[in-house]
């Protein structure tokens, strides 16, 4: 009988500690202590990272966050006030953490800072109303928002330390999930066809890596070594040039034009999705079904002639 490995089991294999989530060994760090401090290390960090993923133009000084309210109520448009809404997103975002800020700064003064303090109710209604707020706000890309980036700080302020950090684990499998799905597609997309072969290894490569990438953190030292395979595999696969013959038919150069854009668009699927350290559900459906357009059309596709 298989002996199954129960969520949060930790162990070190080859010398990284690793915990075990929903069948992935993901590599673990030790959570700082739970301090005011340590939270607002990690919300500046979590701050810092949600801008870095999200649509140009909303990170708001939260001292504008007045402006940005006044600008949002009073528009009418809605597309336009899509996009204040996602401005004061970031207002309030913004807000929340020099609030934080502030209160660390009293505290190390020797200030006792209760959990009920006003300030402290003021940070947490900050992040809830951007939370909300932030259903608004795209990805970089413009296909879809990611709601998850937005709750981790409110997460960070209203729970322990070391529970934000195990909740992340749980996150990190799902997402290392849907990079194992969405590699699975691409290669039963192409693997397959002659004008692809060989294509299958570098996207079973640049998987690999994006998952390395995925659970590795930016302060970690090995983040060297695992950004620059990533960045260097990522231009081998977009460097890939389909087997064309030399007399190739027009519905064969489609078939190949296509193809290398669906397999570019899986590779920047891939690399947000990494980055981010969360899953893009609604990209990730669209990208499957692209997949299943593209192999439906070239169904009866002969394969070319090398003749």
């Amino acid at each position: 009988m298989n002996q199954v490995t129960p969520n949060g089991t930790i162990d070190v294999i080859d010398g990284v500690k690793r915990v075990f989530v929903d069948g992935y060994w993901i590599k673990a760090y030790d959570p700082p202590a739970d301090s005011l401090q340590a939270k607002k290390t990690l919300i500046q960090g979590l701050t810092r990272r949600l801008f870095n993923h999200v649509e140009h133009g909303i990170n708001i000084p939260g001292k504008r966050l007045a402006e940005a309210r006044r600008a949002y109520d009073q528009e009418q448009d809605p597309a336009r006030k899509r996009v204040k809404g996602a401005m004061l997103a970031g207002a309030m975002f913004n807000r929340a953490t020099d609030i934080f800020t502030k209160l660390v700064e009293l505290q190390e003064l020797g200030i006792e800072i209760e959990v009920d303090n006003a300030l402290m109710c003021e940070c947490g209604m900050c992040l809830e109303e951007a939370l909300t707020l932030g259903r608004l706000v795209l990805h970089r890309s413009g296909e879809e928002g990611i709601d998850e980036l937005w709750g981790e700080p409110f997460r960070a302020f209203s729970i322990p330390v070391e529970a934000f950090y195990e909740s992340r684990y749980v996150k990190i499998a799902q997402t290392l999930r849907d990079i194992d799905h969405i590699a699975t597609v691409m290669i039963e997309t192409f693997a397959s066809d002659p004008l692809f072969v060989g294509i299958d290894d570098l996207v079973t490569h640049f998987t690999d890596l994006a998952k390395d990438k995925c659970e590795t953190l930016r302060t970690d030292g090995d983040i060297f070594d695992v950004w620059a395979e990533f960045v260097v595999s990522s231009e081998k696969l977009s460097a890939f040039a389909p087997h064309l013959p030399e007399q190739a038919d027009a519905r064969t150069l489609q078939r190949s034009a296509d193809g290398m854009r669906l397999i570019l668009q899986g590779r920047d699927l891939l690399t947000y999705i990494s980055r981010a350290r969360v899953t893009m559900p609604k990209s990730t459906r669209d990208y499957i079904e692209r997949c299943a357009q593209y192999e439906h059309a070239f169904a009866n596709a002969s394969p070319p002639c090398s003749c």
